[in-house]
């Protein structure tokens, strides 16, 4: 039997030219969503995901725009607020570490981009949205942080590990302040998934250590970050309000 539990509701992904954020959205699509899937520069892997959606017979709309920057999030709060169409879902799912920085070598520039990316970009995308859903009192949103919230993250990543945590923190502010009207805001919290990103950030070295410290001994795969993710978006997790799921293969435990 096909799984459409989202059928006729409409996702927003930030983030979803590749991975985590690309599995979500076809996971989003392929269960019936209209999946609106942002992303920045990478126009070229937005389309494949696009055309892997619709291969799926799923539907999605590819919107584009720079979230680090406040010009660049404000055009895309305007352009989200424009459609006619409600958002049911929102994964704030857009952010990077940007470049991989010693402390004493990080700037007063860097940061407010790492900050604005991984937090301000969540903060006013979820405040865009979540007006309609408070009318309509109905509404899921999904914050992505980071395992790097719980530790500090690794050596030339504290202002990505700073913005994470406080991406968490907010997430529970909001599901607070948001659960009597209907709305569930949760964040789910991957480890170290085998992505781009780790590629580009990340030594070999640095990730052979990070197996061998997780008990399942291996890296997470997006898909396995997007199932949560769709788990949490669906009626199964109706009672499960404000919090910070871990998917890391037991590498950090509470």
């Amino acid at each position: 039997m096909n799984d459409e539990r989202f059928k006729g509701m409409t996702a927003l992904v930030t983030g979803a030219s590749g991975g985590i954020g690309a599995e979500t959205a076809f996971a989003l699509a392929s269960r019936g969503a209209f999946v609106l899937a942002h992303y920045h520069t990478s126009r070229e892997e937005g389309v494949k995901l696009l055309n892997r959606i619709r291969a799926a017979g799923g539907e999605a709309e590819l919107v584009q725009a720079d979230l680090s920057q406040s010009n660049g999030i404000r055009r895309f709060v305007s352009m989200l607020q424009e459609r006619k169409s409600p958002l049911d879902i929102l994964i704030n799912n857009a952010g990077s570490l940007v470049e991989r920085t010693a402390f004493l070598d990080l700037t007063e520039e860097l940061w407010d981009r790492v900050f604005t990316l991984n937090l301000t970009s969540a903060f006013l995308t979820s405040q865009a949205v979540l007006r309609d859903m408070v009318k309509r009192k109905d509404g899921v949103i999904v914050n992505i942080s980071s395992v790097a919230a719980r530790f500090g993250g690794g050596i030339g990543a504290v202002a990505y590990s700073s913005a994470k945590a406080a991406l968490s923190c907010m997430t529970k502010g909001m599901a607070r302040e948001f659960a009597a009207q209907g709305i569930r805001i949760n964040a789910v919290s991957p480890g170290t998934i085998d992505t781009d990103y780790h590629r580009q950030f990340s030594s070999p070295q640095a990730l052979e250590g990070v197996v061998k410290a997780t008990p399942m001994g291996r890296l997470g795969t997006s898909a396995e970050v997007a199932d949560v993710v769709v788990f949490l978006c669906s009626e199964d997790a109706r009672f499960i309000q404000g919090q910070v799921i871990e998917v890391n293969g037991g590498f950090l435990m509470a």
